[in-house]
């Protein structure tokens, strides 16, 4: 496979390249988009190198907002004092995806953009309704993540920053793939000044919130208040990993530990 690459120098040269070709890719930190070259997942015609741009890194707080650039490593967030200060499910998330190459290598846009429905970051996204910024425009997560890879991203269009509003608490907890470490469920509860959230992700196909949980747990921030919810196993993934049902009865569960963990 033959592909032209291109290291970038700034945000509006890596759009204009993306954008110029359907075929062509970004990329970040090539943990997801590597292993899907290697498997014949995908062939790009152009791969463009983020890594260079400097100002897609970084962390801070301002307003009652958590901002992280796209390009900062998950290892970076896992061991940010403000992170763990300021949403410690955030950093507890980040220290818990793959092993110790992917989470100096992976990013947060990389791992947004890709949207793997197993994936660990877009259940904090929704779960704590950050807002996901590109070159172009804002976009609230619940408008963000459309299904199994597949986002509101525009042909080009670059993630710059995720800004989390902190939240009163949150929690996060998955039960994974010993392999690799992709979640077979992943629950991320948040308590926020605009109600609670409880996000999803690895049961379906792709990233998703619960009502019944939310409601649940708006009217009694308890672990116990979990135990009576039912979730139905109607369109969640059925394969050698755990059934439909056993996702299913595992999502209240898992949101319930995430709770007693906040």
């Amino acid at each position: 496979m033959s592909f032209t690459y291109t290291k970038a120098t700034s945000v509006a040269e890596a759009a204009q390249a993306a954008g110029a070709n359907s075929e062509a890719k970004l990329i970040a930190g090539g943990q997801s988009l590597l292993g899907a070259i290697k498997l014949g997942l995908a062939a790009p015609s152009d791969l463009i190198d983020l890594s260079a741009l400097g100002d897609l890194k970084g962390i801070r707080l301002d307003g009652g907002k958590l901002h992280i650039g796209a390009m900062t490593t998950h290892a970076t967030v896992a061991a940010s004092k403000e992170v763990q200060q300021a949403i410690p499910a955030l950093a507890d998330l980040a220290g818990r995806i793959g092993d110790r190459q992917v989470r100096n290598r992976g990013t947060l846009g990389g791992s947004l953009a890709n949207n793997d429905p197993a994936a660990c970051y877009p259940a904090a996204v929704l779960g704590l309704g950050a807002t996901v910024h590109t070159d172009r425009r804002s976009i609230a997560a619940d408008d963000f993540f459309k299904g199994m890879y597949e986002t509101a991203l525009q042909p080009g269009e670059v993630i710059t920053s995720v800004s989390f509003p902190v939240p009163e608490k949150a929690g996060w907890q998955k039960f994974k793939q010993p392999a690799s470490r992709f979640s077979i469920v992943g629950v991320f509860v948040a308590k926020t000044v605009g109600g609670v959230r409880v996000a999803v992700t690895g049961a379906g196909a792709g990233v998703f919130r619960v009502a019944a949980l939310e409601s649940a747990l708006a009217g009694n921030w308890n672990a116990a208040a979990t135990a009576s919810v039912s979730v139905s196993a109607e369109g969640l993934n059925n394969d050698l990993h755990g059934s439909a049902a056993y996702r299913a009865a595992l999502i209240p569960v898992l949101a319930g530990r995430a709770v007693a963990a906040s």
